[in-house]
């Protein structure tokens, strides 16, 4: 086990006094520096800022940072749940770290594609079949890979071949980390 001892924080963001979400903090009594790879190669939609020894990663609309002795969450909407998540970030890294033979460490940092370049390759029908509203809606969840390529039935039509394979190559799809 990586982590076993770290305090934890729960606050409002002093920027919005009498907001409803609520940030966590956890400050680890362990450096974190050597698993922040393997979690950039587990982690759906990762960045990993090799100089800066950081990794950020979105996850159900928290913004998460990995540090080497802090790991932070955001937008969380009540102190319980803020913990829980805490929680199972410390679980996480400790499972990464335990699996570390298993996995290829990545070392590079992948941008993130901009919305608008992933919608002007999509069909742009607003057809719905990939069950959000608007294929402009859709590129921005795939942008942040909390979508993946596969929930567009139309993409995988002859005529957008050329299409779906630009977009393979600028959308990240790494498989998440359970």
């Amino acid at each position: 086990m990586l982590i076993e001892k770290y305090d934890l924080a729960v606050l409002t963001p002093p920027c919005e006094p009498g907001a409803e979400r609520y940030s966590a903090l956890a400050r680890l009594t362990t450096d974190i520096s050597e698993v922040l790879p393997y979690l950039n190669a587990t982690l759906r939609g990762a960045a990993y800022h090799r100089a800066a020894n950081a990794l950020t990663w979105k996850k159900g609309g928290h913004n998460i940072a990995f540090h080497a002795y802090e790991i932070a969450t955001s937008n969380v909407k009540d102190r319980e749940a803020a913990i829980k998540e805490l929680d199972g970030l410390i679980a996480l890294v400790n499972r990464t770290w335990e699996r570390q033979a298993e996995i290829e460490p990545d070392y590079e940092l992948h941008q993130r594609p901009a919305p608008l370049a992933i919608f002007k390759l999509l069909p742009q029908t607003n057809c719905r079949e990939c069950g959000e509203p608007t294929c402009f809606s859709f590129a921005l969840k795939l942008a942040t890979s909390q979508r993946s390529i596969r929930d567009c039935p139309p993409i995988f039509a002859p005529p957008h071949a050329e299409s779906l394979q630009a977009l393979q190559a600028i959308v990240i799809e790494a498989p998440a980390m359970n």
